[in-house]
C-alpha cells in the first residue's frame, strides 16, 4: 500500500533523526545552505505573483514548491528538524548535544544559503544595482519593512506577536516534514507536504528561514531596516516560536499520541532494505 500509517510514521522520523543527527558538520553546512537557497526561491516566486497584483492565496498555493524540493532531495531544513530531532531524543536515540549540534549547524548553513540567494536575486532584479527593482523591488521592501519596523511600531505587543505567529507557523510546517514520511510514492509524499505548507503560508504566518531571504533581500534593495532590527523584531523571536512549535506541538506531542509497540519495531526493522534506509 502507498499509505504509511501513524505509528509508522514516527518510527521513520526517529530513524531520520538518527541519520540527521550523525552528519557530518560540512554536509549539514552545505545541505543547509542548499535548503536556504531553494526556499529563497520560492519566496520569491510568492513576491513575483504578489507584484504581478495576483491575490495572495495564489502565492500560498506556489510557494510549497520549495519545501517539496529540499524534502525530496534529503536537505536540512532548521524548522524541520525542530520536530524530528527532539523525536529521535524521546525515542533515546538521539543525545541531546547531537541535538543542538544539529539544529545550530543546519540553522548557520539555511542562513547562508538564504543570504547568498537574496544577493543574488537582488543583482537579478536591479540589473546588478543599476536600478531600484520595479516593482518586484517595492514588494519585496514592503514585506521587509512589515516583518521587522511593523513590530517594532507596536513594542513587547510586536515581538509576541512575531513569537506567535513563528509557532502557528512551524506547526503546519513540521506537520509537513511528518506528513513526508506517510506515502511511499513521491506523488504522494508531494500532496502530504503541499496542503499544510500551503496553510501556514495563506495564514501569513512566520517562517525564520523564509525571513532569512526576504528581509536581507529587502535590505539590499534599500528597505530601512537594520541588522539589530531583523534579528530583535524577526529573526528571534519567529525563531523561538518556530521551536516551540516543533518540539511541543508536533514531535514530542506526536511522539507520545503514537507510542512505538516492539512489533512496530520489530517489522519496520525486518523490511526488505530497512538495514540500508537506517544507515542512509
Amino acid at each position: 500500500m502507498d499509505c504509511v500509517g501513524a505509528h509508522d510514521v514516527i518510527h521513520e522520523a526517529k530513524q531520520a533523526a538518527i541519520r540527521k543527527a550523525s552528519l557530518p558538520v560540512g554536509q549539514m553546512l552545505l545541505r543547509g545552505a542548499l535548503a536556504g537557497a531553494f526556499l529563497g526561491y520560492a519566496t520569491s516566486l510568492v513576491m513575483v505573483i504578489l507584484s504581478q497584483g495576483l491575490p495572495p492565496i495564489v502565492g500560498a498555493l506556489c510557494f510549497p514548491v520549495g519545501f517539496v524540493m529540499l524534502v525530496l532531495l534529503g536537505l536540512e531544513l532548521a524548522t524541520g528538524n525542530f520536530a524530528l530531532l527532539p523525536v529521535g531524543y524521546a525515542a533515546g536515540a538521539v543525545r541531546l548535544r547531537d541535538l543542538w549540534r544539529n539544529w545550530t549547524w543546519v540553522y548557520v548553513g539555511n542562513l547562508i544559503g538564504s543570504l547568498g540567494y537574496a544577493l543574488l536575486f537582488y543583482l537579478a532584479i536591479t540589473n546588478y544595482g543599476t536600478s531600484n527593482g520595479g516593482v518586484l523591488g517595492d514588494q519585496v521592501r514592503k514585506v521587509a519593512q512589515a516583518k521587522t519596523l511593523g513590530y517594532m511600531a507596536v513594542g513587547a505587543s510586536g515581538w509576541a506577536a512575531a513569537f506567535v505567529k513563528g509557532i502557528l507557523c512551524n506547526w503546519m510546517v513540521t506537520l509537513g516534514t511528518m506528513l513526508a514520511f506517510s506515502s511511499r510514492s513521491t506523488i504522494g509524499k508531494i500532496a502530504a507536504m503541499w496542503l499544510p505548507i500551503a496553510t501556514f503560508f495563506a495564514h501569513g504566518y512566520e517562517h525564520s528561514i523564509v525571513n532569512m531571504f526576504v528581509v536581507p533581500a529587502g535590505m539590499f534593495l534599500g528597505a530601512p531596516v537594520s541588522v539589530s532590527s531583523w534579528w530583535v523584531w524577526n529573526q528571534i523571536p519567529v525563531t523561538i516560536g518556530n521551536i516551540v512549535a516543533g518540539v511541543f506541538l508536533t514531535g514530542t506531542a506526536l511522539y507520545l499520541a503514537y507510542p512505538q509497540p516492539a512489533a512496530t519495531v520489530a517489522r519496520m526493522a525486518g523490511e526488505p532494505g530497512a538495514e540500508v534506509k537506517a544507515a542512509s
